[in-house]
């Protein structure tokens, strides 16, 4: 670990080492403050040991993996998830928010989507929206729900531990390396900066070895300007070599100047009391080789005052003072901001062109990352308030040339990108072409830039942790280098905020708070942070921050949406229905739209409306799959099991790893009596994702009515074990026991009542299912006189149309399983239909 102040040669120490090490044979990687997670780390490090001949191809390919996976949850960040599974046999739903029971007609009933995945410490915030019911329960609850649509448990693990699944497999590659070299090198410069993101992953990898043993030919630098965290690193320092940096004695200062024949001792002097004995302005000085101190006495002069009036070439001063500008230059940016006349461009003298440039990088302050060049700090800051005292006009002149050029090379890219927004912003060239351009913005314009600036921050809120981070420290960044205390405030906050487990929902608060956000740019901050309050169960915050982006931008139909969806898991689907239909107005070309409120009028069992707008999202993409698949279950609830068989079927020829696809059609062949082909789907996405606890039970319902009774309840006991608070498990293995004459029925029964029972006395907003589901348990058990008092208490809460219709498909399906008093059971059914017939 080498340490020690800015400018005294810590990143100068670690290109030696790094071209000794290469010298000896190694292969080595650098990475600098430029990543922004473990992840970014692994990817850089792998990037440049790949160009030496040493490609870590088992880790880049899970990480592309990985990369897949995060856009596929973007891209179903607005598409609603199955609200229901089709009204036959074995179809019941997870429960919803609340805490409520399922019902047999509607399978998991909920939005999903990955965008709260930013409240885990680690994955990132994505666009979209997790089942509400389940991320309030935690970790375990989200991963159930990406498993309902990143279609394996492999993917989900990935998704949400990115670095407990790729660090073993970079480890892995990496000791391949190191079998066939003699070293690997892996330096980290500037770790002041990445330390709070890679402290605990590097120690866990190097250290203590949790993700696989680590080569001893496997070295790693670490160059900051502090000690290493003690409480990180505290049990292991006897494992870490120190090397503490210090500023020159006079005697080691005095033998560089001489290098550099610099030996007036009135200039010498000088130089030592202007540099602090820091190397990197020393060496500046040196190569300026000045012969004279003039104006040694003015008390306001600094080091990088004195190197710039020591510089004869006033071409090449003015070329070093502009170059400081960009955060990091290239012959491209070079090119742009140093324009010499045509008679000086091939003049030794002159800044401009090829020859400028590489004068330019042969200065002692500016290092490589990456291909492009970079400032030291210590020399940069200096520069940047020379130029903007002294010419406030050509400050804004050279920062307004450079934003339109990134802004340029930003629109260049846009055009090989597909038109998704969240194309642009998983693309690193966009990415750092925005950046740049917005760094200049705010560097010339200041607060005229300030809306934009913050409405990409905001944006950069839903898109992940790492895009936070990098929008901070870009405000932070921008305040610093023009003197703006307000925007290093707000770069500050967001990066503390980038630090915290839920940190995407303060950052929101804190950009609604900032000054300087304009309408758009609120608008979409309450949307966001609605989402967000949505994944977590608290409908009525996300129904007011919706409701608030609607006040301030009546036209933004993302909003509609998700006001919409919120409706939806709070069952009020007349109010989902009419902002659904506003979004697909407002949108009509948009798949994601028109699936969500075809959603809307399956749960009003509303069945061709809903075929309508599944037919209109496919024409637009016949390739989609939540399409198909929602339109496969109106299929199957209209009784059109063909059709509804034709679209699984498609779905899953789009999608060959779709687990769920499998499990409905499997459940469509049950319902067709179709037993063995029912079996071959349920194992066949059972053995894609075992995680599903539905899937089980049908399997589980199968087996039945093939009279397999153990292989049933063996599937029934694995679904309550994934689902132990869904009471329709034990309900179901409980008829199978009483089938074939398995003791621990009465168990079972006791376990279904005591589960429905507590969830009716949950949220009154979801309790009529337990209501109705325990209505079909008593008259399974059967208990006709505590069942004739559910009955009453179900209707006297005033249930729904398809509430009673599900009541009444449950009861059949009741009499299909076991026999049941049809005597008994008669006048229920009865009061039922007439309850059907009075709400039409």
């Amino acid at each position: 670990h080498v340490r020690g102040l800015a400018g005294v040669g810590k990143s100068t120490l670690v290109r030696q080492w790094e071209a000794t090490a290469r010298h000896e044979g190694a292969v080595t990687a650098v990475v600098g403050d430029d990543v922004h997670s473990a992840v970014e780390a692994m990817e850089s490090l792998s990037t440049q040991l790949g160009r030496q001949g040493c490609a870590l191809k088992s880790f880049d390919k899970l990480l592309a993996t990985y990369r897949q996976k995060r856009h596929e949850a973007e891209a179903a960040s607005a598409v609603p998830a199955i609200q229901g599974m089709p009204e036959v046999q074995g179809a019941h739903s997870a429960p919803e928010a609340g805490g409520a029971a399922p019902s047999s007609t509607s399978v998991l009933a909920a939005q999903v989507g990955v965008a709260g995945l930013g409240l885990v410490p680690g994955i990132g915030a994505f666009s979209g929206a997790i089942r509400p019911e389940q991320v309030a329960s935690g970790l375990d609850h989200m991963r159930a729900a990406l498993s309902s649509w990143l279609r394996s448990h492999e993917d989900v693990e990935l998704v949400l531990s990115p670095l407990k699944v790729l660090t073993p497999l970079f480890l892995a590659d990496l000791a391949d390396v190191a079998g066939r070299r003699p070293w690997v090198v892996l330096f980290f410069d500037t770790y002041e900066r990445t330390a709070p993101l890679l402290d605990l992953w590097l120690r866990d990898m190097l250290v203590s070895e949790a993700f696989g043993a680590v080569p001893v030919n496997v070295q790693a630098v670490l160059a900051g300007q502090g000690s290493l965290n003690a409480a990180c690193w505290g049990d292991s320092l006897d494992l870490v070599t120190d090397v503490a940096l210090e500023p020159f004695t006079p005697q080691e200062a005095r033998a560089l100047l001489a290098a550099g024949a610099v030996t007036d001792e009135r200039v010498v002097q000088a130089a030592l009391r202007l540099s602090g004995g820091l190397p990197v302005l020393l060496d500046a000085l040196a190569r300026s080789r000045p012969q004279q101190a003039d104006a040694v006495g003015d008390p306001s002069d600094t080091a990088v005052e004195r190197f710039l009036r020591w510089e004869t070439n006033p071409a090449r001063r003015d070329a070093v003072l502009a170059c400081a500008l960009p955060l990091r230059i290239d012959e491209d940016i070079h090119r742009a901001l140093v324009s010499a006349p045509a008679a000086d461009a091939t003049t030794d003298d002159s800044p401009s062109g090829a020859d400028g440039f590489r004068w330019l990088r042969a200065l002692p302050f500016l290092s490589d990352q990456s291909g492009r060049l970079r400032y030291h700090d210590v020399i940069r800051a200096p520069m940047l308030r020379v130029m903007r005292s002294r010419s406030p006009v050509q400050w804004r002149r050279l920062h307004d040339r450079l934003a339109s050029l990134f802004a340029g090379w930003r629109r260049d890219q846009e055009r090989t990108l597909p038109p998704e927004q969240s194309a642009y912003w998983d693309d690193p060239l966009w990415r750092d072409h925005r950046l740049d351009e917005t760094y200049h913005q705010l560097c010339a314009q200041g607060r005229v830039a300030l809306p934009d600036a913050l409405h990409d921050a905001v944006r950069a809120c839903g898109h992940s942790i790492e895009s936070l981070r990098r929008w901070g420290q870009l405000l932070l960044q921008a305040g610093q280098d023009s003197d703006a205390p307000d925007l290093v405030r707000t770069g500050q906050l967001l990066l503390d905020c980038a630090g915290q487990p839920s940190g995407d929902i303060e950052a929101l608060t804190r950009l609604l708070a900032t000054p300087g956000i304009a309408t758009r740019g609120r608008a979409l901050a309450h949307t966001l942070r609605g989402r967000l309050h949505r994944i977590d169960g608290r409908h009525e915050q996300a129904l007011a921050d919706y409701t608030a982006a609607l006040t301030l931008d009546p036209d933004l139909a993302r909003a509609y949406t998700g006001r919409g969806h919120t409706h939806q898991s709070m069952r009020r689907y007349g109010a989902a229905l009419a902002d659904h239909s506003r979004a697909v107005e407002l949108d009509p070309r948009s798949p994601v739209h028109l699936i969500s409120r075809g959603s809307a009028y399956h749960n009003l069992r509303r069945y061709e409306e809903a075929l309508a707008d599944f037919d209109r999202a496919l024409s637009l993409d016949r390739h989609d799959t939540w399409a198909l698949e929602f339109r496969g279950l109106v299929h199957h609830h209209m009784g059109h099991h063909e059709a509804a068989l034709s679209d699984y079927t498609d779905a899953i020829a789009v999608d060959p790893q779709g687990a769920w696809a499998y499990a409905a059609r499997g459940d469509v062949h049950l319902a067709l009596g179709q037993h063995e082909r029912a079996l071959a789907d349920l194992d066949h996405s059972l053995s894609l994702e075992s995680q599903f606890p539905w899937p089980h039970c049908w399997r589980g319902e199968t087996y039945r009515a093939l009279g397999r009774h153990t292989e049933a309840l063996a599937d029934f006991a694995r679904a309550a074990e994934l689902r132990p608070d869904c009471g329709w498990f034990p309900y179901q293995a409980a008829l199978t026991m009483r089938l074939s004459g398995t003791p621990g029925e009465a168990e079972q029964w006791q376990r279904a009542m005591d589960i429905y029972e507590a969830q009716t006395l949950g949220d009154a907003a979801f309790a009529h299912l337990p209501r109705s589901n325990l209505l079909v348990v008593l008259c399974a058990l059967p208990d006709w006189e505590r069942a004739g008092e559910q009955l009453r208490t179900f209707l006297s809460h005033a249930p729904s149309r398809h509430q009673i219709a599900e009541a009444l498909t449950d009861l059949a399906d009741l009499q299909r399983a076991v026999h049941v008093d049809p005597g008994s059971l008669q006048p229920i059914t009865a009061r039922l239909r007439d309850a059907l017939s009075d709400s039409a």
